[in-house]
């Protein structure tokens, strides 16, 4: 597919349902949430490029080439329509297939990931949050650090809950484990690369404003995300349909993790929706 093989971990039945994960994280971020929807829905838990156990080439970590692999993939699987569940980059995967093919997504759920058109006045002032992603973007660095200090992934991840019993050892070791193979290391300097070389570009510019969301779309923040606090997500205005935000009290950037009922309860309730 694309001269790639993308991993899939799929369970239930019903209708489907693609989850993109986010980083550091692979299929296996799902695994809370996954009881709580497959008796309702085929799940379809898709590794991206780069990450869990999908193929890690050299080139394709950019939004467009994230989201034709998910296109391809739909493709190959023969699902004309699907609905979506996305965290943190999967999240950022999932606002542009629905830009780009909106026939093809029913219903979006965005976990811990703003818009494409966030107010900069209000994200500005934020930026010194992503301080982390300085050095992932380096070349060579952000892959040696990913590789060689695994301490640096751990405090990212337990950054990112509220509840540190959130991450039991066995999850923390895999994900830990999985960012150290060279081959997934490098996938996550170019993730971050390719997002600060172009997306960041597109969106002072303003390259997506003349874009608009018609996916009937819900966006979970978490009231204590460290990297996305609640005010940098708000809603999107003329720029979409049907976008709502609803910011979870006392969670933080991993809401899968730390609130599986209420995201599968949100899901259910987009899902069930009569658009």
């Amino acid at each position: 597919m694309r001269g790639v093989r993308l991993h899939v971990a799929e369970v239930g039945e019903g209708e489907p349902v693609v989850l993109l994960h986010g980083f550091p994280q692979h299929w296996y971020g799902w695994r809370r949430l996954v009881p709580l929807l497959s008796d309702r829905y085929r799940l379809l838990c898709v590794d991206q490029r780069g990450f869990g156990w999908s193929d890690a080439p050299a080139k394709g970590y950019d939004t467009d080439s994230r989201v034709a692999d998910v296109l391809a993939l739909l493709d190959e699987l023969g699902l004309k329509q699907v609905r979506l569940i996305g965290h943190d980059w999967g999240a950022w995967t999932g606002f542009h297939v629905c830009l780009q093919a909106p026939e093809r997504i029913r219903h979006y759920l965005a976990l811990n990931m703003m818009h494409p058109w966030p107010r900069h006045h209000r994200l500005m002032p934020q930026s010194w949050r992503f301080w982390y992603t300085a050095l992932l973007e380096q070349p060579l660095l952000g892959r040696w650090m990913l590789r060689n200090r695994p301490g640096f992934t751990r405090y990212l991840m337990r950054k990112g809950v509220v509840d540190q019993a959130v991450w039991t050892p066995t999850a923390m070791d895999e994900f830990v484990r999985s960012s150290q193979e060279p081959g997934r290391a490098r996938a996550g300097e170019a993730l971050h690369r390719a997002f600060a070389l172009r997306d960041i570009a597109k969106l002072l510019l303003g390259r997506y404003k003349r874009l608009r969301l018609t996916t009937p779309t819900v966006v979970l923040a978490g009231e204590r995300d460290f990297m996305l606090p609640p005010g940098v997500i708000t809603e999107a205005g003329r720029h979409a349909d049907d976008l709502r935000v609803k910011v979870i009290p006392g969670a933080g950037h991993y809401l899968h993790e730390e609130r599986p009922d209420l995201v599968a309860t949100e899901a259910m309730n987009l899902f069930s929706d009569r658009h």
